[in-house]
């Protein structure tokens, strides 16, 4: 069914809670299995570089891979729909994780998880385009994004305790079923809504191919800026998000229950709000000039490099965590005003597309990367540095967050033509 503008403020709030929902199962695997790093070593019998490949890239070539034809499957088809099946198979395949015994088993689930995950993000962002004008898209977006920083927090509180208590493999399983219920809920409750139905009038656009709608998307220069500061900020991010309770574990004989209570509470609870502040300052700023959609993530990313490297660099782990608190509701502005953005640049059918192409960058090079560099520098400076080598690999990669909000400004320069002028959208 179709659903109409007569949409009730309570169905969007479920719509949004839904969307909130997905985003939140779509990255509790991600940031489990980097608190779960140091257990899954001692069993498996791995370095350091081979936990970072499992960690991130074995999930971010796949899922990179299969993202574009997912997504352009959901921008011609029901986006409920893949939305539904994708998280039935990444929920099944977390809980797998649970179930290897070798490398290669913890591999071939991840590949699995990422092929499932990919078809998460780009059709709910397409949906919440299509549910919502672009002055309240921001909101949205923050809204809905926030699920992911929940999601983060359950999988360090509730997973760090579950895995000392009970091992690593019970806290994957705990993680991944309840998935497979909300994917039956999403199918039988999420209604389709006519798509670009808040988008200006405009002449309809000929059906384009795969390769023609990418070539179209990289030819609006705001949107490929936002996607390389999403990618940058990303790299700095999933390489820390991944390593951290690492970090407490080895450099401050932190508990895995210890450093995953500290690390929810600390960080992915700020996070979380400053996801959801991200949309409604742009959208409140974004009034008076849009180019503040940039100017504020870039702004914050700034701010937040001086307490993430105080984070790193504090002697005692107790008063060290407290730095994490500025560094997340500063580090996180980013986030929904860059979706947000994409969408509104993106032509209505091609915006799970461009979704993908963002998180197909955002994936390889941050989530991909990032953890994987981390562990690569850990091995390589374990021999002078011992335990404390993962701080340095930490600080090093935490520089590439400036790169990032060089992108962040050359997005703004080009914003409000790209958007005014239909560089996007005609």
């Amino acid at each position: 069914m179709t659903a109409t503008l007569r949409d009730s403020r309570a169905y969007l709030r479920y719509v949004l809670f839904l969307l909130f929902l997905v985003q939140g199962l779509n990255i509790i695997d991600r940031h489990l299995f980097g608190l779960l790093i140091e257990p899954i070593k001692a069993e498996l019998g791995v370095s350091d570089a081979v936990m970072g490949f499992m960690t991130g890239l074995a999930f971010a070539i796949f899922y990179s891979l299969v993202g574009v034809p997912v997504a352009r499957w959901a921008d011609r088809g029901t986006r409920r729909d893949v939305i539904s099946i994708c998280l039935f198979l990444w929920s099944l395949m977390t809980a797998a994780c649970g179930l290897a015994q070798t490398v290669t088993q913890m591999v071939m689930a991840r590949i699995a998880v990422g092929v499932g995950e990919a078809g998460g993000s780009p059709p709910s962002h397409a949906l919440i385009a299509d549910y919502f004008p672009l002055e309240e898209r921001g909101r949205a977006m923050g809204l809905a994004s926030m699920g992911g920083a929940v999601g983060i927090t359950v999988s360090l509180l509730v997973g760090g305790l579950i895995a000392e208590a009970w091992g690593w493999r019970a806290a994957f399983f705990a993680m991944g079923l309840p998935g497979v219920l909300l994917a039956i809920v999403i199918r039988y409750t999420l209604r389709e809504p006519e798509r670009g139905r808040y988008d200006p009038p405009r002449p309809k656009t000929p059906v384009l191919s795969t390769r023609q709608a990418i070539r179209r998307l990289i030819g609006i220069p705001a949107l490929v800026h936002i996607s390389l500061a999403g990618s940058l900020h990303s790299f700095a991010g999933y390489g820390g998000a991944t390593w951290n309770a690492v970090f407490l574990m080895r450099v401050h004989d932190f508990s895995i229950g210890e450093a995953g209570v500290r690390l929810a509470l600390y960080s992915s609870l700020a996070a979380a709000v400053s996801v959801f502040a991200g949309g409604r300052l742009a959208d409140s700023w974004g009034r008076r000039d849009v180019r503040w959609y940039q100017w504020m993530p870039a702004l914050g990313a700034l701010a937040h490099i001086p307490f993430a490297f105080a984070f790193l660099l504090w002697p005692d782990g107790e008063s060290a965590v407290w730095f994490l608190i500025p560094s997340a509701l500063l580090g996180g502005l980013w986030a929904a005003p860059g979706h947000a953005m994409v969408q509104s640049l993106a032509p209505q059918q091609m915006r799970a597309t461009a979704s993908a192409l963002m998180l197909l960058m955002f994936n390889l090079i941050g989530f991909g990367l990032g953890p994987w560099v981390v562990g690569i520098l850990n091995d390589v400076l374990e021999p002078r540095f011992g335990a404390e080598a993962v701080r340095y690999s930490l600080l090093l990669i935490g520089l590439t967050s400036l790169w990032g909000t060089a992108h962040n400004f050359l997005a703004a320069r080009t914003l409000a033509r790209d958007l005014d002028h239909g560089s996007a959208t005609t």
